[in-house]
């Protein structure tokens, strides 16, 4: 949990630092570390439920929708939806930020992008890795 906690008083203390983004610095953070986690979270889960266990069991079917629809429905409230939640519960509920804000130190946002870099370029390797190797 401090890892996380560190990551997120880097990007909120980079982004209040900044006068163009002074004012909607909660929702780009969130934003940001939704995706980032996001991207953690789906990587987890396929490996989990492909390479691990064999078969898919963390998914939404819904018979009336096309399969697009239900592959956006899947990817949003199965992956997307509880990054939300987790984040806004552990860093936004009762301004709990403030707290972390003068507890962790500021990394003058390169923890941030680090974490941010390596959750988008990891999966992407390793599929591109698959692809490549594992026809």
């Amino acid at each position: 949990m401090k890892l996380y906690y560190s990551i997120w008083v880097d990007i909120i203390t980079r982004l209040r630092s900044r006068e163009d983004l002074k004012k909607n610095w909660q929702l780009k953070s969130m934003i940001f570390m939704s995706i980032a986690m996001t991207f953690n979270f789906v990587l987890f889960m396929v490996i989990l439920q492909r390479q691990i266990l064999g078969y898919y069991f963390y998914e939404i079917n819904i018979s009336f929708l096309s399969g697009h629809m239900n592959y956006i429905l899947t990817i949003l409230i199965l992956f997307i939806l509880p990054c939300v939640i987790v984040n806004y519960l552990l860093i936004f509920q009762g301004k709990r930020y403030e707290k972390l804000v003068d507890k962790y130190p500021y990394k003058n946002g390169k923890l941030f992008l680090s974490y941010l870099s390596i959750s988008i370029l990891l999966p992407i390797t390793l599929m591109w890795i698959g692809i490549i190797f594992f026809k």
